[in-house]
């Protein structure tokens, strides 16, 4: 180009177009560097630059410095820029790990500045997933979601983190005045952020009566949603009084994936605790222990009323998986542990040993998160 008949000869500057907004001046003096030098310096501000010049030089070698930059420095400052990038680049493990990352820590960390950087279609992947590790119930998703997409609305936004959540309620309830109570997800402004609201598991908001009525007052889903709800939910209620049923037959995976309860805690020390999740499963009276390094589930039948009479069952049967993470300040996990998908069948007053940690390099705090599904789906599961 500089040597040979082309207009590039005479020329004293050369202006190049990248194909690529991510490609800049440093990144290509840094990029052809590489090819003289055994090692090359990346900052983590910097690696997605370098990996976009890199990759429209094809220098395998940079490209996979900076995949292994990426994995060792991913937080929520740099997961989603990365997440994005490995995307764009190939980089299948990269991505892997960044998706893990927010799959850890969407629900724990509350950081608006995250919430903000996650796209539509990355949101949708997160809330679909049963991997998600969820904080309390359901319900806690819906709030998330909620508060991620007035941020999506309202970029500008900034105020103290505990204002969030009553400054997202504010402006929906004055939209909701505006269109004289037409649910915001039928709005012009909502209907983009429907396939991500539609992977809630609305059945296991609406059998939590402060719940059911949060998602009333705030009408931002439709009662079309709803009320198949409702009524799938009512008739499994009956199922469950009227006709005995114990539970699933059998671990059927993909209904187990895409309609499973997920619900979460948090064990601050090492010292023996119980609790019971509101709302799971028309009363089941679970109880959920953590006593020398045990995860321990009882039916507790004698215990103080969960409210309805299928508690009173003397058998119920019962899918599900526990996953248990520590997570270190970064967001990345330092201890995990994870059961199979099993059936566990109790009578009352029966316990059953879950999780044994004794001997392990247990980390404090520690999440632990659960999946149950309790009455089978209608029809054949196939997986």
């Amino acid at each position: 180009m500089f040597s040979g008949a082309w207009r590039e000869t005479t020329m004293n500057t050369i202006e190049l177009q990248m194909p690529d907004k991510n490609i800049d001046r440093e990144a290509l003096h840094e990029a052809f560097g590489s090819l003289y030098g055994d090692a090359v310096l990346i900052p983590p501000s910097r690696v997605i630059s370098i990996l976009a010049t890199a990759s429209m030089l094809q220098l395998e070698e940079l490209i996979q410095q900076c995949g292994e930059v990426m994995k060792e420095t991913v937080s929520a400052q740099t997961v989603c820029g990365y997440y994005y990038s490995a995307e764009n680049y190939g980089l299948e493990s990269v991505r892997t790990m960044c998706l893990e990352w927010l799959l850890d820590n969407l629900m724990t960390q509350r950081n608006e500045e995250l919430l903000r950087e996650v796209s539509q279609d990355l949101m949708k992947e997160l809330i679909a997933s049963s991997e998600l590790l969820v904080i309390e119930v359901e319900m806690d998703v819906y709030t998330t979601l909620k508060k991620w997409m007035f941020l999506q609305l309202q970029p500008a936004w900034r105020g103290p983190r505990r204002a969030l959540l009553p400054d997202a309620d504010a402006w929906f309830a004055r939209h909701r005045r505006e269109l004289e109570g037409a649910p915001f997800l039928d709005t012009e402004q909502g209907r983009a952020f429907v396939p991500v609201f539609q992977q809630l598991r609305l059945a296991y908001i609406i059998c939590d009566l402060p719940s059911a009525r949060i998602i009333d007052q705030d009408s931002l889903i439709p009662a079309t949603w709803l009320t198949p709800v409702y009524k799938e939910q009512w008739l499994a209620l009956l199922r469950a009084e009227q006709t005995r049923e114990l539970g699933p037959a059998e671990v059927c995976v993909s209904s187990f994936q895409g309609s499973s309860m997920r619900c979460g805690g948090q064990l601050r020390r090492d010292e023996q605790c119980s609790w019971r999740w509101a709302g799971f499963n028309f009363g089941w009276d679970l109880v959920v222990c953590y006593t020398n390094r045990r995860i321990i589930f009882r039916r507790s039948a004698l215990n103080k009323s969960c409210g309805l009479g299928v508690s009173l069952l003397w058998q119920r049967k019962v899918a599900f998986r526990l996953r248990l993470a520590s997570l270190d300040k970064a967001g990345r996990a330092v201890f995990r542990k994870d059961t199979e998908y099993q059936m566990l069948s109790l009578r009352k007053d029966q316990e059953l040993e879950i999780v044994n940690l004794e001997g392990q390099d247990v980390v404090f705090p520690m999440y632990i998160t659960c999946n149950f599904l309790y009455l089978p789906p209608e029809g054949h599961c196939q997986e």
